[in-house]
């Protein structure tokens, strides 16, 4: 029960990613007993500023790529958590938008570029879409003027498709860029479902809720006694698949069936 069994001392860097190191330190100096982030910039930040206070992590695209840990079974420093991808997430994605943009040629990926998890999953893209003879090209779109920005240049280099990461700086962009995708008329993959709610073609992420409830777990955990070390850096298993057929007709375009069959949401 907050403010009788359990005091939470909460720090907000509003996508301002300079800020977080000196967030982090100020919750280092309260001790607590432990520390949840929801992203690998935050992660990374808290990780610096503590070797020894426990860390959960709910968002960290791959907590080993980045750092954060050298095994995800065997975590064996401060730091655990919950990852909402998967290793294959970028491979899936792109699956996924191909189905719906088979003779793609050239995909988008908007994202905050000072997000290292995000530029890890660019990478992952450009692996998986580099033997297929097509080109990913990465955009930020952390700001109304960067939206606009990567919106001129899509356009002028004529990209045929466009993923946008989840990375929490897109989401006060989300309706820009959902309208940017619909006057290009280009076919867009979010890797949230908000941006499907405010009109986007479909989205594929993890059930955000299971995610941060399984996240509570190991901090009640940890404060029964719990060591990070005792609990394995865990993947999202469950997924979810969300088409706007609304948007869909709009482009004058249908799903092909292989996507509408495993659909887990359909928005009419």
């Amino acid at each position: 029960m907050e403010g009788k069994t359990l005091v939470l001392d909460v720090r907000w860097a509003n996508t301002d990613l300079d800020r977080l190191p000196a967030l982090a330190a100020e919750l280092v100096l309260l001790k607590p007993d432990v520390i949840v982030t929801p992203s690998t910039p935050s992660a990374l930040a808290a990780k610096r500023a503590s070797s020894s206070i426990p860390i959960v992590v709910t968002g960290s695209a791959d907590p080993v790529k980045a750092g954060l840990l050298a095994n995800l079974a065997r975590p064996d420093g401060n730091v655990t958590g919950i990852t909402p991808l998967r290793g294959d997430i970028a491979g899936k994605q792109f699956e996924l938008l191909r189905e719906v943009s088979p003779k793609m040629k050239s995909v988008a990926f908007l994202t905050h570029t000072a997000n290292p998890g995000s530029m890890q999953l660019f990478r992952d893209l450009q692996e998986q879409a580099r033997p297929l003879g097509v080109m990913v090209k990465v955009f930020d779109a952390s700001s109304r003027s960067k939206v606009e920005g990567a919106f001129i240049k899509i356009a002028k280099e004529k990209i045929e498709a466009l993923i946008v990461s989840a990375a929490t700086a897109l989401l006060d962009q989300r309706q820009a860029i959902v309208d940017g995708a619909a006057r290009q008329r280009i076919p867009a993959l979010y890797a949230r479902r908000d941006f499907v709610d405010a009109g986007g073609l479909m989205s594929y992420s993890a059930i955000e809720d299971a995610i941060f409830s399984r996240g509570a777990e190991y901090v009640h955990r940890i404060l029964q006694g719990a060591k990070p070390s005792d609990l394995p850096f865990e993947q999202a298993s469950t997924f979810k698949l969300i088409l706007n057929l609304k948007t869909a007709r709009t482009f004058g375009m249908k799903f092909p069936q292989t996507i509408l069959v495993r659909a887990d949401e359909v928005i009419e």
